[in-house]
């Protein structure tokens, strides 16, 4: 028997609503969760104001949550446009480059959110690995985890050259060492620190990781241009003619 054999297509779709259902679960249960502080910032964000809405973290975790229905759409036409080129891939082609715009920048910009001394504090860095980790705590681990988790989980099933492990740690950390550093040269009253590049490149992984089945079928595709006979026969025909 084959073990490798691909589910049937009702197990495959069984395992889909499953896990569809529990993404909705959560995302319900971190709404819930943040409802009360994501509220403070809706008037002002509604209002089109920048103070009290893009320089929050609340206002734009907002904002990423009110445009999440624009990104689908943008998904879609990017998925129709290319749906003749494509074929299959265009909705997997067009959900990945969606997801890593959608799902980075906003975590990137609430980390170059300057701090109250920005311009004044001189600029900090901390190069002892681990050493940081205390301080940030659990819910500082978390964010580190999620700034470039949407690169590491879109990024490998769009692009088959990033789809591997090794490539995506040094995606994710590369990512973060132009974060880190431009955080110091800005002077936004920041610690550029090596445990935010371990902990963002962690975050990278792991993410990829979940997508490896997608990404795995995007590596192992193959890369001969359509038209292309696959034959045994055809380096023969070749040589004949």
């Amino acid at each position: 028997m084959n073990h490798n054999a691909s589910l049937p297509a009702p197990p495959r779709r069984a395992r889909g609503i499953v896990l569809l259902g529990l993404a909705i679960l959560a995302a319900a249960g971190a709404l819930f969760v943040l409802r009360r502080p994501l509220m403070m910032s809706a008037p002002r964000c509604m209002a089109g104001r920048w103070h009290g809405c893009l320089d929050t973290f609340n206002g734009v975790v907002f904002m990423t949550l009110v445009t999440l229905p624009l990104a689908v759409l943008v998904a879609w036409a990017l998925a129709r446009g290319r749906r003749a080129a494509a074929g299959t891939s265009a909705w997997r082609m067009s959900l990945a480059e969606v997801g890593m715009v959608h799902g980075t920048v906003p975590f990137v910009w609430m980390t170059m959110m300057p701090g109250g001394g920005a311009g004044i504090v001189p600029a900090r860095v901390s190069l002892v690995p681990l050493r940081d980790l205390v301080t940030m705590g659990a819910l500082g681990i978390g964010g580190n985890l999620l700034v470039f988790a949407a690169l590491g989980f879109f990024a490998p099933m769009r692009f088959a050259a990033l789809a591997s492990v090794p490539r995506i740690l040094a995606l994710g950390a590369g990512c973060s060492v132009l974060v880190e550093s431009a955080q110091y040269v800005l002077q936004l009253d920041r610690v550029s620190s090596v445990d935010d590049v371990l902990v963002n490149a962690a975050g990278a992984v792991l993410a990829g990781l979940a997508s490896r089945r997608r990404w795995r079928t995007t590596a192992q595709a193959p890369s001969r241009p359509p038209g292309v006979s696959a034959s045994p026969h055809a380096p023969a025909a070749g040589r004949a003619a």
